[in-house]
């Protein structure tokens, strides 16, 4: 009899459960986009379009990505996507942030190829020739793997310093924003040079000061400023066909190239495509090959940092992950900067991936995962 009772009992609770389910309880599937809304991805993918819109959508319309403002994806040199969120478009310049680092690395490369500077003498700076300044053993390789030993605090939450405090905010917006090279290469050392990586905007400051120095002695803003852009345009823009980019300078004739380009998603594209092709463009060879690799090669104290660029490896215990190796290859590399902007390369899949946006740096690791399932979803090249 009770084996009977606890029968009767569980059968009307079963059906009571099953009454109790809605139509919202079980998953939806959202309904297929039409031709139209697919338009962005180009016929040539090598993805099914609604496949691929799957792992893009999300930037766009899931609230833990934030604003993505804009997404290129280019694939053997073509585009095989373009989206733009509302009041952006193809004509629209983003700032880059720190992908500028990437930049002024490559521009580096150039002044090194062309034999004015030396990779592992100590770097150029007047202000450190003076005997007995430590800061004169400091190289200019170490400075291109943020490894100078330089006092240099990127953020405010670095040594408990305030948001006023850290030399980034100083150097662009305070004290520093005059003569922003003059207030970087001013800090004291910290650490022997070499010693330990620490990421640093003033770093890259301190390096567009040297190829300035380098192309002009003049200390004559304007003509800092014109030198600079007649060998930027020269050597990197005009031959890659990057027509909408837009260097800011400071009052002292410093190019920003820690953290302040304009350009449109496409330029940026280019630039990435540049260094996926081993500093080539339409057959001609512009920056060394041996550059290039350079940039790409892990840096002593940091293996996921590279020349000026993010590399797709694990760090050291201690330090965030950047990028996402369990994801994609390892040779995938990066020019990234503040808010998410994204330049990501992977040779071995002949893709380049430009994410333009605002996602606020401590949340933005599912915008990270979501550019890394986008790199995931396309094959390696044969």
């Amino acid at each position: 009899m009770t084996m009977h009772k606890i029968k009767f009992i569980l059968v009307p609770s079963l059906i009571l459960a099953l009454a109790n389910c809605s139509d919202t309880d079980a998953p939806v599937t959202p309904p297929a986009k039409s031709a139209e809304q697919l338009a962005y991805i180009s016929d040539s993918s090598p993805i099914d379009k609604a496949r691929l819109d799957r792992v893009i959508s999300p930037l766009f319309e899931d609230p833990a990505m934030a604003e993505t403002r804009a997404l290129l994806i280019m694939h053997r040199g073509e585009i095989v996507a373009e989206k733009y969120g509302e009041g952006y478009d193809e004509d629209t310049r983003f700032i880059s942030w720190s992908m500028a680092k990437s930049i002024t690395g490559a521009l580096i490369g150039f002044l090194v190829a062309d034999g004015r500077l030396v990779l592992d003498d100590p770097a150029p700076v007047p202000a450190w020739q003076r005997p007995g300044d430590p800061r004169g053993d400091i190289t200019l390789r170490q400075l291109i793997h943020m490894s100078s030993g330089l006092d240099h605090t990127e953020v405010a939450e670095e040594n408990g310093k305030t948001i006023y405090e850290a030399d980034t905010q100083q150097m662009l917006f305070l004290d520093g924003a005059s003569d922003m090279a003059g207030y970087a290469e001013a800090r004291p050392m910290e650490a022997e040079p070499g010693a330990k990586f620490e990421y640093s905007t003033a770093t890259s400051i301190i390096l567009a000061d040297i190829i300035t120095r380098t192309l002009t002695k003049s200390e004559d803003p304007e003509t800092r400023r014109n030198t600079a852009m007649r060998f930027i345009r020269g050597r990197l823009l005009e031959p890659l066909g990057m027509d909408s980019t837009y260097f800011e300078f400071d009052a002292n004739g410093t190019f920003l190239g820690g953290s302040i380009i304009q350009s449109t998603a496409r330029d940026y594209a280019k630039f990435g495509e540049f260094l996926r092709n081993n500093g080539a463009r339409k057959g001609a060879q512009h920056l060394p090959v041996s550059w290039v690799k350079f940039m790409r090669t892990s840096s002593a104290n940091d293996p996921s940092y590279g020349g000026h660029i993010w590399l797709n490896k694990k760090r050291p215990e201690g330090f965030n992950q950047i990028l996402f190796p369990d994801m994609a290859p390892d040779t995938v590399f990066a020019a990234l900067g503040h808010l998410g902007q994204q330049i990501v390369v992977s040779p071995e899949q002949k893709l380049t991936v430009v994410r333009l946006g605002k996602t606020q740096d401590d949340v933005n690791r599912p915008m990270s995962d979501q550019i890394g399932k986008i790199v995931a979803a396309f094959p390696l090249a044969k």
